[in-house]
């Protein structure tokens, strides 16, 4: 089930997140718009700082945006942490979660991830999110390689902060719609386990980049499983090949997530009905039948 064709010119944004703003490595921010099976993407934004960050999400809606950091955390960790995973005092589940870890060091979380961790079995010492698996996403617990847990905690909070609305999770501004998105589903349904990115200057080689040309031209046709055919600049397009981390394409993939979400509008974004509220779920990942 598709919205209706009201919702195509609401604006879209695609955010490839960095717990570690900085002009070397900024929170990159694709914008465009939805045209029934085509997004056009309007330009791609930096943001150097959290406070640029912070303004822009407090921009008012209408919007909907797809954010690369996870919203939550396996239910199991969190029962086993003994931290708030029900709703109370008038906030919902996630609210408390989030607030928990705001006030929560880094180290100290960090410290209660790895005691979590070494009291289990080699093979299975992260937990895991419903939808961690689907996905082939990093558990969100994980502090190292990559650090996802550092991008939650500086990620969600802000989000709370800001009143959005998290579909399953948390009911804010209702014309402000945040949604996990995670490229790496995106890109593996298209180059298989083929390598596209890195951040290490010594790992920028040709192949990695004809990897990331394919990718777009793949956008470009819609040839791939959510079926958006993507329409940006010749420019705009070069920047996203030419860029060895892939911070544009990676914001650009979460922008055509945030877009087949829009077209489920009316249908819950195309999440699962049932979504745990510590664990979150990411959009375009398909739930259990």
């Amino acid at each position: 089930m598709t919205a209706s064709a009201a919702s195509d010119r609401i604006p879209l944004f695609g955010v490839d997140f960095t717990s570690a703003p900085r002009r070397a490595k900024p929170i990159t921010i694709a914008a465009g718009h939805r045209d029934g099976d085509r997004l056009h993407v309007a330009r791609i934004d930096a943001c150097e700082r959290f406070a640029d960050f912070d303004a822009w999400l407090a921009r008012p809606g209408p919007w909907l945006a797809g954010f690369d950091f996870p919203f939550g955390l396996p239910r199991e960790l969190v029962w086993a942490l003994g931290w708030p995973c029900t709703a109370a005092d008038g906030d919902d589940a996630w609210t408390r979660l989030v607030r928990h870890l705001a006030c929560t060091p880094r180290a100290q979380m960090v410290a209660a991830f790895r005691g979590f961790c070494d009291a289990r079995p080699a093979g299975g010492k992260f937990a895991h999110r419903a939808t961690d698996r689907p996905a082939g996403s990093s558990p969100s617990m994980k502090w190292v390689n990559p650090p996802v847990a550092f991008m939650l905690q500086a990620g969600a909070p802000r989000l709370r902060a800001a009143g959005v609305s998290v579909p399953g999770l948390h009911a804010g501004d209702p014309l402000r719609i945040a949604l996990e998105t995670y490229p790496g589903a995106l890109a593996r349904a298209v180059l298989g386990r083929d390598s596209y990115k890195s951040d290490d200057p010594r790992k920028a080689t040709p192949q990695r980049a004809r990897n990331r040309a394919a990718l777009v031209d793949a956008l470009a046709q819609g040839a791939h499983p959510l079926g958006i055919a993507v329409a940006m600049s010749a420019d705009e397009r070069a920047r996203c090949i030419d860029d060895p981390g892939a911070d544009r394409l990676d914001a650009v993939l979460c922008l055509v997530q945030a877009a087949w979400a829009d077209q489920r509008r009316v249908a819950n974004f195309g999440l699962p009905d049932a979504i745990d509220p510590v664990e979150g779920w990411i959009a375009g990942i398909p739930g259990a039948a």
